[in-house]
C-alpha cells in the first residue's frame, strides 16, 4: 500500500502535491485529542464559539488569492471562477454562525404546574467529515461550521485530489485561536478512512461523494448506531415551460450544466423543453455553448477547464459515444475547441438531442460537460421524466407562473426545487436529497439538528 498521497494536477499532468498518509499512531492521537478537546469545547459559550469561528472565516478570506490558485492547480477550475468558492465558503460559514444561537437554543415546552420541562440540543461528540474535490471548500464547510458551532470537535479527511484545502482550513482555525483538538485533518488511505469510521471515538460521519462511497460509509458504520449524513450527487433536471423567459432559461441552464466542467453534484445534467419552445431553446443553447473557451485554467480567458482526470473525461466520452450509437445527436463539433484532446482531461462541452431514458447519458450521473435535451408536451410528461431517475438532489422549472412552479414542485421527487434558477445552495435552506442522492441535512437551522442530539429535561419542582 502506498505510504504517500500524490496529487496529479489536471492542468498538465504533473505532480502538484505530495504528503505522507497519517500513520496508526497519528490517527490514534488525533482521535484521542478530538475526544478530549470536545469536552471543554461543548461547554464553551456559543458567543465565544462564534467569535472564534468568525475570526477563522476572516483569516480564510484574507488568503483568497492564494487559495484560488491552489484550487485551479488541484482540480482544474478556471482561475476566473476559482475565487468564487472563497465567497461561497464565507457566505455559508457566516450564515451558520449567525443562526447558531437560535438554532441551538433549548426547546421550551408549555408550562405544567410543578414541573420545568425543556429539550436541549446536545453536541454529538467527534464528527468525522469526508469531503470531495469538486467544490472542496463549499462541501466541507457545509458540515464543518455547524459541527463546530454546535460544540462538536471535527476531524476532516479531504480528497487526495485537494489535500491543500484541509490544510488551509486548519490554518484559518489556528489563526483564530481555536483550542487544540477541536479541528484537525488527516490525510488518509481508503482503508484507514474506514478504520476511523469504525473508531469508538467517532460519533457522527458526514460524507459527500459517490454512491459507492456512501455505501462504504454505511457499511463501515453498520452496527455502531451513530448518525451518518450522505450527500451522494445527482442527475439534476431542468424543465422549460412554454411561458419561460427563454433567454434567461438558456443562460441559466447552460451555466448550470457546464460550470466547473459539469463536475457538480447539483449541476444540470438533463433538460426537458416544452415542444412549443424546444427548437428555439436548443438553438440558443448550442450557440451559447459554442462561445465557451476550453483551455488552461490558469489563463483568465478560459471559461471551461479540464476535468479532474483523464479517466473521468473518458467516462463522459463513453456516455456520448453510446448515446450516438443508440440514435442520439451530438450538436457540438469538438474541433471548435482547439484544446480538446482525446485521452486527456480536456473535453469539449457537448449538447445532445434525440436522447431518451434508455441511454446512460440521461440516467446515470455524468459529472462532466455534457447535457441531454428532450422534448415534452406537457407539465405532466415533464414531471414523469424528472421523477424517472434514481437520484433526487435538485430540480428546476423555468416559468413566469409561480403558482404552477409550486404545484409542479410538489410532485417532483427532489431535495431542493428551484424556479428560474439552478445549481445553487442557499445556506438558509436545508441541503438534502432523496433516493440515491443520499440522506441527512446540512445548512439552515435544520442542519444543526443533525449535528446534535435531543436531550429531554423533566424537572419536578413541587413536592
Amino acid at each position: 500500500m502506498a505510504s504517500t498521497l500524490r496529487t496529479i494536477t489536471p492542468v498538465n499532468g504533473s505532480l502538484y502535491v505530495e504528503r505522507d498518509f497519517a500513520n496508526e499512531q497519528q490517527i490514534a492521537a488525533a482521535l484521542s485529542a478530538a475526544r478530549d478537546a470536545q469536552v471543554a469545547w461543548r461547554n464553551t459559550p456559543i458567543s465565544e464559539r462564534a467569535a472564534i469561528c468568525t475570526r477563522a472565516v476572516d483569516a480564510f478570506v484574507a488568503a483568497k488569492d492564494d487559495i484560488a490558485g491552489e484550487i485551479s492547480w488541484q482540480m482544474g477550475r478556471p482561475i476566473a471562477y476559482a475565487a468564487g468558492e472563497v465567497g461561497g465558503f464565507e457566505e455559508r460559514a457566516r450564515h451558520m454562525i449567525k443562526i447558531a444561537a437560535g438554532a441551538l437554543a433549548d426547546i421550551a415546552i408549555e408550562e405544567k404546574q410543578g414541573f420545568t420541562r425543556y429539550i436541549r440540543r446536545e453536541a454529538l461528540g467527534v464528527v468525522f467529515i469526508i469531503a470531495p474535490w469538486n467544490f472542496p471548500y463549499l462541501t466541507a464547510i457545509n458540515a464543518i461550521m455547524p459541527a463546530i458551532m454546535a460544540g462538536n470537535s471535527v476531524i476532516l479527511k479531504h480528497s487526495a485530489q485537494t489535500p491543500l484545502c484541509a490544510e488551509r482550513i486548519d490554518d484559518a482555525f489556528k489563526a483564530a485561536g481555536l483550542p487544540d483538538g477541536v479541528f484537525q485533518y488527516l490525510h488518509l488511505s481508503h482503508s484507514d478512512t474506514e478504520r476511523v469510521i469504525k473508531a469508538d471515538e467517532v460519533n457522527f460521519v458526514a460524507f459527500t461523494g459517490s454512491v459507492p462511497g456512501g455505501q462504504m460509509v454505511e457499511e463501515a458504520a453498520a452496527g455502531r448506531f451513530i448518525g451518518v449524513g450522505l450527500e451522494l450527487g445527482g442527475k439534476d433536471p431542468g424543465y422549460v415551460r412554454p411561458d419561460a423567459n427563454l433567454e434567461h432559461a438558456i443562460d441559466t441552464l447552460v451555466d448550470g450544466a457546464f460550470f466547473n466542467s459539469g463536475q457538480s453534484c447539483c449541476g444540470i445534467e438533463r433538460i426537458y423543453a416544452h415542444a412549443d419552445i424546444y427548437d428555439a431553446f436548443v438553438e440558443g443553447a448550442v450557440e451559447l455553448v459554442k462561445k465557451y473557451q476550453l483551455g488552461d485554467p490558469l489563463d483568465p480567458a478560459t471559461t471551461i477547464g479540464p476535468m479532474v482526470r483523464t479517466g473521468a473525461a473518458e467516462y463522459v466520452r463513453g456516455q456520448i459515444r453510446d448515446a450516438v450509437a443508440a440514435g442520439g445527436q451530438a450538436l457540438i463539433d469538438p474541433s471548435l475547441f482547439p484544446a480538446h484532446k482525446e485521452e486527456s482531461p480536456y473535453l469539449a462541452p457537448q449538447v445532445m438531442i434525440d436522447v431518451d431514458h434508455s441511454m446512460e447519458v440521461m440516467m446515470e450521473e455524468s459529472f462532466g460537460p455534457v447535457v441531454g435535451i428532450m422534448k415534452v408536451s406537457s407539465d405532466a410528461e415533464a414531471i414523469a421524466m424528472m421523477n424517472d431517475s434514481p437520484y433526487g438532489l435538485t430540480a428546476s422549472v423555468f416559468t413566469m407562473d409561480a403558482d404552477a412552479a409550486a404545484a409542479i414542485g410538489d410532485q417532483v421527487n427532489t431535495g431542493t426545487w428551484f424556479m428560474n434558477r439552478c445549481d445553487y445552495l442557499d445556506p438558509a435552506l436545508a441541503w438534502t436529497g432523496i433516493k440515491n442522492s443520499g440522506r441527512g441535512c446540512t445548512l439552515s437551522a435544520l442542519g444543526y439538528d443533525h449535528m446534535t442530539r435531543p436531550k429531554s429535561f423533566h424537572l419536578k419542582t413541587a413536592l
